[in-house]
């Protein structure tokens, strides 16, 4: 049976019609806030992971506990998407594209400096706000505007930190051991600074991947007279194998972990012998009350030691949602950068959070100011519990 112009052209815009109800629909279902968790959750930084990505759910569970985000009168569902990225570019890519071509989120947290490198360009592209864990300078290059840094670095926390570290344990000729990869040399580079600025030079060794045998390179940093190790840079699996290794080659100088805290993590490899006395950098204090409170409830719900540092990145989540609610639009990435910009003493759990000025920090080497500010502690192990032993800003620990 033929059919007239008139009827095919009934038929198209009735058919064209549907199809648009069912877009109309699915971006209805879209316009919940989604907020992607790119990190790892397998491979030897994976409790990093698990912290960090139940942090950004718990702040998502409490919006949504009200009924949602209220943005311009409506309310949002708050939806985290988390994707393995196993702490390697290619898969971060892999994790961002599906994010921001299938998932349509807005929104990304992404973990090491290695993997945000390998994505920032993308999200920027794609006016995606990146909320980064990254040390890498670069992560915060003007180039990426959409990219935020809710994590002090090495270079916000290692001049003050060794600092009173070198005056404490005496300590003239530290050794280190860094994962050869972007996050690993640029700790390396502000290590080599703050420890020089403290009076004593660093003796690195870099090693490759998922390295499990630090024995000849311990025996080597050894032979080099060294008076202490470092562990920053390096994953709580492995800062816990390079500390029991060393004890078990008769190392018996002072360790520190100067930043990247999952300290029960490292305790759980070491062995609680190997791990006494290792001084940690903490982002939070967990005998404060409200940072215990928030910690209870994270390994009630995960069956996990929260790792510190997550407790920066619940915070930030909390900022990130406040900013979209001020700008009254979830989708207008531009509009939420700006209100995120204009953060100026919120209140948090680690106390007011501000950004830095160039004021701040001399030879500020970022390109924006979205280098989040927090106070910082420093802890020690003792008997298999971390304990405060000072408290830092900018300028000096006490």
């Amino acid at each position: 049976m033929r059919v007239s112009r008139s009827l095919r052209h009934r038929w198209v815009r009735a058919t064209a019609a549907a199809v648009l109800g069912t877009c109309v629909a699915a971006v209805c279902a879209a316009q919940d806030i989604k907020i992607g968790a790119l990190m790892p959750f397998s491979g030897p930084a994976t409790s990093w992971g698990i912290s960090m990505a139940g942090a950004i759910e718990m702040a998502a569970e409490e919006v949504n506990a009200t009924g949602g985000l209220e943005v311009a009168g409506k309310k949002h569902k708050v939806t985290v998407i988390r994707y393995d990225d196993k702490s390697k570019p290619s898969d971060a890519v892999t994790g961002m594209n599906r994010l921001i071509y299938e998932d349509r989120a807005k929104y990304v947290y992404t973990f090491s400096s290695a993997s945000q490198l390998a994505v920032a360009q993308t999200a920027t592209d794609n006016k995606v706000i990146t909320i980064v864990q990254a040390y890498a300078a670069k992560a915060l290059d003007k180039a990426y505007p959409y990219a935020f840094r809710t994590v002090i670095t090495t270079n916000e926390f290692a001049g003050p930190q060794t600092k009173w570290l070198a005056q404490k344990l005496k300590a003239r000729r530290v050794g280190v051991l860094f994962p050869n990869n972007e996050s690993g040399q640029q700790i390396a580079a502000d290590f080599a600074k703050a420890y020089g600025a403290a009076g004593g030079p660093v003796v690195q060794e870099f090693f490759e991947g998922d390295r499990v045998d630090f024995a000849p390179l311990l025996t080597r940093l050894m032979e080099k007279k060294i008076d202490a190790i470092d562990l920053d840079g390096n994953s709580p699996t492995t800062a816990g194998l390079i500390l029991k290794q060393a004890r078990e080659l008769g190392f018996k100088g002072p360790v520190v972990r100067t930043g990247g805290e999952s300290t029960q993590d490292i305790i759980d490899v070491a062995g609680k012998t190997a791990s006494e006395g290792l001084y940690v950098h903490l982002p939070a204090d967990f005998n404060d009350p409200p940072v215990a409170a928030f910690k209870q409830q994270f390994d009630q719900k995960y069956k996990v030691a929260l790792s510190a540092a997550a407790v920066p990145t619940y915070v930030s989540t909390k900022l990130l949602l406040a900013a979209i609610q001020k700008a009254g639009s979830a989708e207008n990435t531009e509009a939420v950068g700006r209100a995120l910009e204009q953060v100026r003493d919120a209140p948090s759990m680690l106390g007011p959070v501000n950004w830095i000025t160039p004021k701040d920090l001399a030879g500020n080497p970022y390109g924006t100011r979205h280098q989040i500010l927090t106070r910082f502690y420093i802890g020690q192990v003792r008997a298999g519990k971390v304990a405060v032993v000072a408290t830092c800003d900018l300028q000096s620990c006490s």
